[in-house]
Formats: structure tokens, C-alpha cells, sequence
């Protein structure tokens, strides 16, 4: 079970390790797109986000603190799905097929960042990890 966890630990963070690079090392025109879409100080958000996906990312991947992690991949998913891919708002039908196909997508993964929160926090202790987990559900 260790080695499947490792596994399924590290093809869930590439995603967000992949979109972290995007944030810190392209965070000028990500922040004129953020600004577009109505995100409030675009530059600050968009550098504070990355710095989020990278945390939560690494610590998810190391297994130091992966519930912790978790929970910070949470906080950038569900903003995320809100202020950016706010399909509800758009007019063009492609357009909103677009940003609703994006929004379910950060929906499903804050939802599977929780249920991995639940399972570290449960679990205690996964194998393979750096550290055990920062809280404890019974």
C-alpha cells in the first residue's frame, strides 16, 4: 500500500508543481490575465498562489506534513475555481463551456485535496513519508 500511495502522491502533485513553475517563473502575464478576470491585486495574488501550489505541492509529494499540505492546495483550488473560471458570468456559449469545463476541474480537485487531507489525518501513519501528519482525525 506504501508504494501506491507514493505513486498516486506523486501524479497528483506534478500537476500543481507544473502549475507553480507557471505562477513564479510567468507571473507578469498570469497577473495581467488574473487583473482581466477581476482577481484583486493580480501580481501579489498570482505570486501568493504560486508559493501556495508550491508548498502544498511539496509537501503532498514528501509526504512532510501532507495533510497540511493538502489543505493549502484546497485554499488555492476553491478561490481559484471562483474568481477565475467564473462560467456563470460569460456570454459566449464557448466561452462558458470552457470556463465551466475548467471550474468543475478545480472543483474535483479541491474535493480529492480534502478527502487526501482526510485520509493523512486519519491515517497517521502512510509509510514512506518524511513526517507523520500535523492533525489527527479520529
Amino acid at each position: 500500500m506504501d508504494i501506491v500511495v507514493l505513486i498516486g502522491r506523486i501524479l497528483f502533485s506534478v500537476l500543481f508543481l507544473s502549475s507553480a513553475v507557471g505562477h513564479l517563473t510567468q507571473s507578469k502575464a498570469m497577473a495581467q490575465y488574473a487583473g482581466a478576470k477581476g482577481v484583486p491585486l493580480p501580481q501579489i495574488s498570482v505570486l501568493t498562489s504560486g508559493v501556495l501550489l508550491v508548498l502544498g505541492s511539496l509537501s503532498v509529494l514528501l509526504g512532510v506534513w501532507a495533510d497540511l499540505g493538502c489543505l493549502l492546495l484546497v485554499a488555492f483550488l476553491a478561490p481559484t475555481a471562483v474568481l477565475m473560471h467564473n462560467f456563470w458570468s460569460e456570454t459566449d456559449p464557448q466561452a462558458r463551456q470552457t470556463e465551466m469545463v475548467q471550474f468543475n476541474k478545480d472543483i474535483a480537485l479541491a474535493g480529492a485535496a480534502l478527502m487526501l487531507f482526510a485520509f493523512f489525518a486519519h491515517t497517521g501513519d502512510l509509510g514512506l513519508t518524511l513526517t507523520g501528519p500535523l492533525f489527527t482525525l479520529a
